[in-house]
């Protein structure tokens, strides 16, 4: 038995250092979880873009990937770039954000990732949700630091390539880019389709769990 099936989830977590960050990581997975859980309560924090033109494309964007679910977004404008040298603010706002949710799982950025913002909200996120299943998504980019990923999400193909259209629809700042195309998404999430059977997925890296057996026929 390798796969681990969770209860009906009413509340998550989703965090990210930018716009953007949180689709490209675990856009296919907010698109299936938030079907199977009609009504789910997304809590959403970025670290980056308030007040900017991302902070449009990004609110839209979670509206899209959230179908059916309760939005919230809290976004902040720590610099692109500059993180560390905002550790305060960082910290402070995430430390503001738990108050606002008590979610039955947190998603995240991951804490080998090269980039210094997405490493630094991924060392923080612990150490205010530190009785929560903590999952970190990968994010691709130029930079060789893709991780061994221990948990799988599959998905089908239909949801991989809808959270491609939905990427190019709502963040066309990023259009630009030489990676943000649909051979990279696609490419990826089919690499992570073959890791666990599945035609695609998404990967991610839990922080700590606690096993617990329900007992046969209790109630």
């Amino acid at each position: 038995m390798i796969t681990l099936l969770t209860e009906a989830v009413h509340e998550v977590a989703v965090l990210g250092a930018h716009c953007d960050d949180i689709a490209i990581g675990m856009g296919a997975t907010l698109l299936t979880l938030c079907r199977a859980n009609p009504g789910v309560a997304v809590h959403a924090l970025v670290l980056c873009g308030a007040g900017t033109e991302r902070e449009a494309e990004e609110r839209a964007a979670l509206e899209a990937f959230c179908p059916g679910a309760q939005v919230h977004v809290t976004m902040l404008a720590v610099p692109d770039g500059r993180t560390p040298a905002h550790w305060d603010e960082v910290k402070d706002g995430l430390q503001a954000f738990r108050r606002t949710c008590d979610p039955q799982v947190v998603f995240s950025t991951q804490r080998n990732d090269a980039h210094q913002d997405h490493r630094l909200l991924a060392e923080l996120t612990p150490t205010e949700f530190r009785d929560h299943l903590v999952l970190g998504y990968e994010i691709l980019k130029w930079e060789s630091d893709t991780p061994s990923p221990n948990v799988f999400h599959p998905i089908d193909t239909a949801t991989a390539e809808e959270k491609v259209r939905l990427l190019h629809k709502h963040y066309p700042s990023q259009a630009g880019r030489d990676w943000f195309d649909e051979h990279s998404f696609l490419g990826l999430s089919r690499l992570r389709g073959v890791q666990c059977r599945s035609p695609h997925a998404e990967a991610f890296l839990a922080e700590k769990a606690v096993l617990t057996f329900a007992q046969a026929g209790a109630a």
